[in-house]
C-alpha cells in the first residue's frame, strides 16, 4: 500500500494559492501570486529536497498539474527537482473535461475512487503539491498519511486554503521541524491516532458558568 503525503506551502492564515508567480493562479482576483519566493533560502531548499528524497510519484489536481506541465519541462537550467518531476510518474485527478496528458509519465485519474484504488497498490508514495480541491477530498476521505507543511510568515487575508470543513478528525505527530533564516516554519508530520480530549472544566461549575451554558444552548 502506498502512503499519501500532503506537501504544502501556506501562509499563517492557511492560504496556499499561487505561491510561485503572479500568473500562476489569479482565481477570484488573488493578487499576491509569488508570495513564497522572497522567503526561499538554503534551509527552505534543503527541506524541500527532503520531501522528495524518497522515491515518490506526484499526485496533483488538474489545475496544479497544468501549472506544472507548463513549467517544469521548460525550466531553464533545470535542477534536481525539475529533473525528478520530469522523470517520475504524475497522476492528475480531473472529474471531467479534456486534459492534455502529454507530459512524459502522466496518468489521468477521474475521481477519488481512482485515488483510493491507486493507494491500495504497491508502488512509491504519492506526494501532493498545491491541488487545493484534491487535498480537501483526501482529508475528507481520510486518505492522508503524512504532511510536510512550510508555513511562511505572511497573512494574505484570503485565497484558497489548505484545510476546509469536512476533514475526518484525527491527530498528527510532529516528526521533525526547522525554522529557516527567513522565518519559514517547516513541519513534517505523520498520522497519529484519535484526537484526545481532556476536560479542564471546574468540578463544580459556578452559577455564572451554568448561566453561560444555558445561553449557549438557547443561541445554538
Amino acid at each position: 500500500m502506498r502512503k499519501i503525503i500532503v506537501g504544502a506551502m501556506v501562509s499563517v492564515d492557511g492560504v496556499m494559492q499561487a505561491p510561485g508567480a503572479p500568473r500562476e493562479d489569479p482565481t477570484k482576483g488573488f493578487k499576491f501570486g509569488g508570495w513564497v519566493m522572497p522567503y526561499f533560502d538554503q534551509e527552505f531548499g534543503e527541506e524541500l529536497e527532503r520531501v522528495f528524497k524518497e522515491k515518490f510519484d506526484l499526485l496533483l489536481g488538474r489545475k496544479t498539474y497544468e501549472i506544472f506541465a507548463a513549467y517544469w519541462p521548460y525550466k531553464n537550467a533545470p535542477g534536481k527537482i525539475a529533473k525528478l518531476f520530469n522523470e517520475i510518474k504524475k497522476y492528475a485527478v480531473s472529474r471531467s473535461g479534456e486534459v492534455d496528458m502529454s507530459w512524459q509519465g502522466s496518468v489521468l485519474l477521474r475521481d477519488i475512487a481512482d485515488v483510493k484504488r491507486l493507494k491500495q497498490e504497491d508502488g512509491p508514495n504519492l506526494v501532493t503539491q498545491g491541488s487545493t480541491e484534491l487535498v480537501h477530498a483526501l482529508f475528507a476521505n481520510d486518505l492522508v498519511d503524512a504532511m510536510s507543511i512550510f508555513t511562511v510568515p505572511v497573512v494574505l487575508g484570503g485565497g484558497k486554503k489548505l484545510f476546509a470543513d469536512g476533514s475526518v478528525p484525527h491527530s498528527f505527530k510532529l516528526t521533525s521541524s526547522r525554522v529557516s533564516s527567513t522565518g519559514v516554519l517547516v513541519g513534517h508530520y505523520e498520522r497519529g491516532g484519535e484526537i484526545k480530549i481532556i476536560d479542564g472544566a471546574l468540578d463544580s461549575p459556578s452559577t455564572r458558568e451554568i448561566a453561560r451554558q444555558e445561553r449557549m444552548k438557547r443561541e445554538g
